[in-house]
């Protein structure tokens, strides 16, 4: 029998490219097992899967919570680098926990703060007073 390319080979043929029925199906074996580690960690995955449902979703914080921060940020826009403090009375208020408080002041502060001038000169010199003293 002449093959030509593409063409499937004889395996591929007699197979069809499905599964035999004895892989489709477990074994008496198999479900034995199954059943055995269901009881024996059967409350473990029903843990792990109530923890992972209460994990909060990607997505927008509550409209509430943004405002709260969001006035915040107005209050305290030439310097918006919250205290300790400050984080943690803000996740008291807005019921965030402190990760999500912190992540919320770094992006903001990527996508919306631009430093004045004489902020940045002000820290510029600070840094360059570090490595340069006039005593060297």
């Amino acid at each position: 029998m002449e093959e030509y390319e593409g063409a499937p080979s004889s395996d591929e043929e007699l197979s069809g490219g499905e599964l035999d029925m004895h892989e489709a199906q477990p074994s008496g074996e198999d479900r034995e097992l199954k059943d055995k580690l269901l009881r024996r960690f059967g409350s473990h995955i029903g843990t792990l899967k109530l923890e992972f449902s209460k994990k909060k979703k990607k997505g927008k914080l509550p409209k509430e919570a943004r405002q709260t921060l969001l006035g915040w940020w107005d209050a305290h826009y030439k310097w918006p680098y919250p205290t300790e403090a400050d984080k943690i009375a803000l996740a008291e208020s807005t019921g965030l926990d402190q990760k999500q408080i912190n992540n919320w002041f770094i992006n903001q502060r990527k996508r919306h703060w631009k430093p004045s001038e004489n902020l940045q000169f002000a820290v510029m010199d600070n840094l360059s007073g570090q490595f340069f003293t006039e005593d060297d």
